[in-house]
C-alpha cells in the first residue's frame, strides 16, 4: 500500500501554512485526479475522492476497486474548502462520501459541475438542484480570486445535452496571473490544441492511465499522449494523474517522466507545487 507523503493532520497544517501566504498559489495532490488549490486564503477541490465509496460499491464483483495507496486526507479536516468542483459523473470524480463530510463541517460550501450534470450531481448528493452550480463554455465562473473556465472533455467520446452543454469537462482556471488546466478524464479530440494555447498554461494536470476497453471503464490520455499533448499546448509544467489508486486502473509514471522531459513534475500523494 502507498503511503502518502502528507496525510490527514499534517497535511492540513501544510495547508494552513501554506494559506499564510496569500500571495503565492499553492496545489496539492489528493490522489486520482483531486487536487487542492488555495490562492489568497481561498481554496477550491478539483474532483476530490477521499473515500472507499467504489471499493465498498464493488467489493465481491468482477470489477473489483482495490486500493493501492491510502487515503491522503479525511475529508472532514478540509474546513478550509469554499468550493468543490467535479468534471464528470463517475463516483472518482464527483464523490457524495467525500463532499458530504466536507459540507458537515463546512455548510457554506458549494459544489460546481458541468451544467449537463447538476441534475445528477443533486440526485446523487440528495441536494436541491438550485443549490449547485452548473458551469458552461459559454459563461466563466468567478470564485473569489478563481476564474474559471469550461473546456470539453472526451471520455470516451464528446457528448453533449440536448441543450449543447458538454457530458464531461475540463477546467481552465485564471489565478493570480496563472494558468490551471485540469482536463478531466479525456482522450485527445479534434480543436483540443487549438481551444487550449488561447491560454499560456503554466500547470496541466493530466490523465496518464491509458484507454485499455478490457477494463470495462472509459478511458483516458496515455502516459505518452499526455506528454505529447502537454508540449502541443506548451504547458510549462505538466503533473500526472489519474494512477495509483485502483489496481486495475492504473499506470506507471516514468515512461510519462520519460516523454514529457522539463516539463515534467511528479507529485507524491499530498505533496505540493506552490509558484
Amino acid at each position: 500500500m502507498i503511503i502518502p507523503a502528507f496525510r490527514d493532520a499534517q497535511f492540513v497544517a501544510r495547508v494552513h501554512a501554506a494559506m499564510a501566504h496569500r500571495d503565492a498559489v499553492t496545489l496539492w495532490w489528493l490522489g486520482q485526479s483531486g487536487y487542492l488549490v488555495h490562492y489568497d486564503g481561498v481554496c477550491i477541490a478539483i474532483d476530490p475522492y477521499l473515500s472507499d465509496s467504489l471499493t465498498t460499491k464493488y467489493a465481491n464483483t468482477d470489477k473489483p476497486h482495490v486500493r493501492l495507496s491510502e487515503r491522503v486526507v479525511d475529508p472532514a479536516l478540509l474546513t478550509m474548502v469554499s468550493l468543490v468542483t467535479s468534471s464528470h459523473n463517475h463516483t472518482d470524480h464527483l464523490d457524495a462520501t467525500t463532499y458530504s463530510a466536507i459540507q458537515r463541517v463546512h455548510p457554506q460550501v458549494q459544489l460546481a459541475c458541468g451544467a449537463a450534470n447538476v441534475a445528477f450531481a443533486a440526485e446523487r448528493m440528495q441536494t436541491a438542484v438550485t443549490s449547485i452550480i452548473g458551469l458552461t463554455e459559454a459563461v466563466p465562473y468567478r470564485h473569489g480570486p478563481f476564474l474559471i473556465h469550461v473546456v470539453p472533455a472526451a471520455h470516451n467520446e464528446l457528448l453533449r445535452d440536448a441543450a449543447g452543454h458538454s457530458l464531461a469537462i475540463g477546467l481552465v482556471i485564471e489565478v493570480a496571473g496563472r494558468v490551471i488546466y485540469h482536463s478531466g478524464d479525456t482522450l485527445r479530440y479534434d480543436g483540443m490544441v487549438e481551444s487550449l494555447r488561447r491560454w499560456h498554461i503554466d500547470v496541466a494536470l493530466l490523465p496518464i492511465n491509458g484507454n485499455d476497453p478490457r477494463r470495462g471503464v472509459a478511458g483516458n490520455l496515455s502516459a505518452l499522449e499526455a506528454a505529447q499533448l502537454a508540449e502541443d499546448i506548451d504547458a510549462t509544467t505538466v503533473i500526472p494523474c489519474h494512477y495509483d489508486l485502483f489496481a486495475f486502473n492504473t499506470a506507471d509514471p516514468i515512461p510519462f517522466t520519460h516523454a514529457a522531459g522539463p516539463r515534467a513534475r511528479v507529485l507524491a500523494l499530498g505533496d505540493a507545487l506552490t509558484f
